[in-house]
């Protein structure tokens, strides 16, 4: 992920996941969201997100890692580092 128009799709793509998964959620606040700010972000849902970010973008996420994708941030600086490599 180098330049912005590749940076603002993959942020277009984490949002219809995320939507999916929190479609109660507007885009503003899936881009402002975390485990601690969406209630119904537990663990059944984590792992139906990291399900659905694994096949929109074709990345294995770690069972080790999935504690620290709490965040639409996190998620997103997960899948660019995931991506780049």
């Amino acid at each position: 992920m180098h330049n912005l128009e590749e940076t603002q799709n993959l942020e277009h793509r984490l949002v219809r996941c995320f939507s999916s998964v929190f479609p109660d959620l507007d885009e503003e606040q899936i881009r402002n969201a975390s485990i601690e700010s969406v209630p119904g972000w537990h663990s059944l849902a984590s792992v139906t997100l990291i399900s659905v970010v694994q096949e929109e973008f074709g990345v294995q996420v770690s069972l080790t890692d999935l504690p620290n994708l709490v965040s639409f941030s996190a998620v997103q600086n997960y899948v660019q580092h995931h991506i780049a490599s």
